[in-house]
């Protein structure tokens, strides 16, 4: 079989049972780096342009990052040139460090330097592979070999950031391929780094952690973490940074349980664009601690702007499911969502703590509007269609009949098998309950209340030929109904009634919604109105309509039941 899965083995997990961070919960943001301009870029089909580095360059700095990786200098002409135009055209805000990557080799880390000179402030990362898998079949080489390709890297590194003392240097190291190191010599490598470095002695240094292929769950990944932590040299003095990627789906998490391992800084990208499956999303985990009521430290209100800066640089559209920047990430079909979203959304008062069934997040903190949480198609029910009412017209439907209506909805969304927008929604409730046949458009109502109850004089139909009611009821309803009932000969029961105050800034101030059995059959109608009666009254006679049919006769009979 091509499709065998003997061929694998199970990573094996650290035989660690002193593990704390399960009882951790992140209480802060972690220091933040971009590689957007780096690891993102090298993993595109087709590279940025000078031009779309620049933008997306700005939008980091304007989102809060601090520390941005720009590129590998020394492997590439145009990240050379690109980190040359921030500096030479004093691009780089004075509190954002530009961070640039470079292989533990000589001439690599000297052409470095070249890239960097003149920056005020600058971290140089310096990696090479440690892995067993690396050593054994791609270099050939034995720990000790390894080692030495570090501590010589290492110590060029500080060599060369001395000849330029007017920069304020970071040194950063990273054991490429970490998660594939025996942990102890991933220690014994970092500790003969940081013994070239000597962060106790005041230089600020990084101990970057990267999950370079993410090869099992994220709690394996705390745990090393975790381990090494426990077990480096000099740990109060160096920021321990994770690189996670997202081969098994799972950098997030990765990473979010590294930090609670006992990281200090996470290192990802806008989206998660990267090699492979991505790299670690760093909106999606920004987000994750603002939803917990943690500052993120950055400022992603404008999610729009962001996917579409993102979009144009790296030419990869964003998944309409992404995590918080997907265009139907707050969108609720589901007829129990929608319900459930209306009713919460309908409690909830200004400067109350968020909580909105289905909505992690307010969807307005990220320039979302209201309008887009709830869409309508053949799976949404009477809540949705009645919150698109709400919302869009004002229109408030008593709840048999936003089950009655919720019907005539998905059966068009079936028809057509798409979605229905606002536009259809409204169509569709005028044509099955509002829309008035002029045979039947109240003109005029006396209502006189004596003893015996109410006599109703109702005026309906074409103005030229208008048809004359009158009858009596204990109220205005009933009234109106026995006068219908002598004018068809038919017998009027009122199922359900209400009537609804509607908002400032309609033309109507008044809904009535009823139903009605006229002799068997079932008929519903709303209407609206300036006042609640002309409201009612020109509902019951629309209900009745439907029944009797739409022509108003002059007397029983002529063509009342055609």
């Amino acid at each position: 079989m091509a499709f065998d899965h003997r061929k694998y083995v199970a990573f094996k997990p650290v035989g660690k049972t002193d593990r704390r961070w399960p009882d951790k919960v992140i209480e802060k943001a972690p220091a933040w780096c971009a590689v957007d301009l780096r690891d993102g870029n090298q993993a595109l089909v087709k590279p940025m342009t000078v031009a779309q580095k620049q933008r997306l360059f700005d939008l980091l700095v304007k989102l809060g990052f601090k520390e941005i990786e720009i590129g590998f200098p020394a492997a590439s002409q145009p990240d050379f040139d690109f980190c040359r135009k921030l500096i030479d055209e004093n691009r780089i805000p004075h509190d954002v460090k530009i961070q640039v990557l470079t292989q533990a080799r000589p001439e690599l880390i000297e052409r470095t330097y070249e890239a960097l000179d003149g920056a005020k402030q600058a971290i140089v990362h310096v990696y090479n592979s440690t892995s067993t898998v690396q050593r054994e079949q791609v270099f050939g080489l034995d720990r000790a070999g390894i080692r030495d390709i570090a501590v010589q890297g290492a110590t060029l590194v500080r060599d060369l950031a001395a000849k330029h003392p007017e920069t304020e240097w970071t040194f950063q190291y990273s054991p490429e391929s970490f998660t594939g190191t025996e942990l102890d010599f991933a220690v014994d490598v970092i500790d003969a780094v940081t013994e070239v470095w000597r962060p106790d002695q005041g230089q600020p240094v990084i101990i970057n952690l990267p999950a370079t292929v993410e090869m099992a769950t994220p709690n394996v990944f705390a745990d090393q973490v975790e381990w090494v932590c426990d077990n480096i040299k000099r740990r109060e003095h160096v920021s321990i940074s994770l690189h996670t990627h997202n081969d098994r789906g799972c950098a997030v998490a990765a990473a979010e349980l590294g930090v609670m391992a006992g990281a200090d800084r996470v290192e990802g990208t806008l989206m998660g664009n990267g090699e492979r499956t991505g790299n670690m999303d760093l909106v999606t985990m920004a987000m994750n601690l603002y939803s917990q009521g943690i500052d993120p430290t950055l400022d992603l209100s404008g999610m729009a702007e962001i996917t579409e800066v993102v979009e144009a640089c790296t030419e990869i559209s964003t998944h309409p499911r992404h995590p918080y920047a997907g265009e139907l990430v707050f969108t609720a079909f589901s007829g129990s969502h929608q319900d459930a979203i209306r009713k919460c959304l309908s409690k909830r008062k200004e400067g109350d703590v968020w909580n909105v069934a289905y909505l992690p997040i307010d969807p307005f903190d990220v320039g979302r509007r209201y309008e887009e949480v709830v869409r309508i198609n053949s799976q949404s029910g009477k809540g949705g269609v009645a919150y698109v009412l709400e919302r869009d017209y004002d229109i408030t439907l008593p709840r048999w009949l936003q089950i009655e209506f919720s019907k005539v909805v998905q059966r068009e969304a079936e028809n057509n098998g798409g979605e229905i927008d606002s536009l259809t929604i409204h169509r569709l409730f005028e044509d099955r309950y509002l829309k008035v046949h002029r045979d039947w458009a109240l003109r005029s109502y006396d209502l006189h209340r004596d003893e015996d109850g109410v006599r109703a004089e109702v005026s309906v139909g074409d103005p030229e030929a208008s048809v004359q009611l009158e009858g009596r009821g204990l109220g205005a309803v009933e009234a109106v109904s026995e006068a219908l009932e002598q004018r068809f000969g038919v017998a009027i029961a009122v199922e359900a009634y209400d009537e609804f105050a509607l908002g400032e800034g309609t033309n109507a101030n008044a809904l009535a919604c009823i139903r009605l059995t006229v002799n068997s059959e079932h008929s519903s109608a709303a209407a609206l109105a300036e006042d609640t009666t002309s409201a009612t009254l020109q509902a019951l006679l629309s209900a009745v309509a439907q029944v009797v049919g739409v022509t108003m006769p002059a007397q029983v009979g002529e063509s009342a039941l055609a």
